[in-house]
């Protein structure tokens, strides 16, 4: 995807302990900078993720997580990473994040996290709330719905 195809950014700069021997960052901490990013692309929607999962006693699983390094990312530079959601099932939610440079189309890295909904008690998958569903509808389009 391109930097245009994101509508929600958030902006990060790499700290000293986040690198590593080579002097740049350490490939794990990409999820940690996706996970961020997933949690500001909520409170932007806006969707109280915390209020949600205690009223339902519902909450979400990851299943996957996947990055692809493309160029790396070195101490105290700053990057955005792009969130979307690609793709809503019937219990599950499709992330697509890009890192890029700092308001550039300088593409470090791609990534895609899957989130299946799920009833904290009997551990069984659950429909996506249709609270949640409409805000990011509203924001992404009516393509991200599962057909």
């Amino acid at each position: 995807m391109a930097r245009a195809d994101f509508k929600f950014f958030f902006a990060f700069r790499v700290r000293y302990s986040e690198v590593d021997a080579q002097a740049i960052v350490f490939n794990a901490h990409y999820l940690t900078y996706f996970d961020t990013a997933i949690t500001e692309y909520f409170r932007a929607l806006p969707y109280d993720y915390k209020s949600a999962v205690a009223a339902a006693g519902c909450d979400y699983h990851t299943v996957r997580a996947l990055v692809e390094y493309k160029q790396p990312l070195s101490f105290d530079e700053t990057f955005d990473v792009g969130v979307r959601v690609a793709r809503i099932g019937t219990s599950s939610v499709r992330f697509a994040l890009e890192a890029h440079g700092a308001q550039t189309d300088d593409l470090r890295a791609t990534g895609e996290v899957v989130w299946v909904y799920t009833n904290q008690s009997t551990g069984r998958p659950q429909a996506v709330p249709e609270a949640f569903t409409s805000r990011v509808t509203a924001l992404e389009g009516d393509a991200i719905r599962a057909t």
